[in-house]
């Protein structure tokens, strides 16, 4: 892991994160020869954001598509006895 100090960091804080990104290889920080912070890598996994996250869950869950037309006989108010 590649340390660096802050006063060091602020002059090439951007070079500093590209690295990071391109080896993957973390990065340390220190204050007065104290770790400071840790810079990681991203990680590779893309994940969805919230807006239609859900859409494959809603529409083939165990009750079938919701979108689907109901039956008149599917509705217990309308069967006579």
């Amino acid at each position: 892991m590649q340390k660096i100090n802050v006063s060091e960091s602020k002059a090439v804080c951007l070079r500093l994160f590209d690295r990071v990104r391109e080896t993957g290889e973390p990065l340390e920080i220190l204050k007065n020869g104290k770790p400071l912070a840790v810079v990681l890598p991203p990680t590779t996994k893309q994940s969805k954001g919230g807006f239609g996250s859900m859409k494959t869950k809603v529409f083939s869950g165990p009750l079938g598509d919701v979108m689907e037309p109901v039956g008149e006989l599917k509705w217990e108010v309308l069967r006579k006895k």
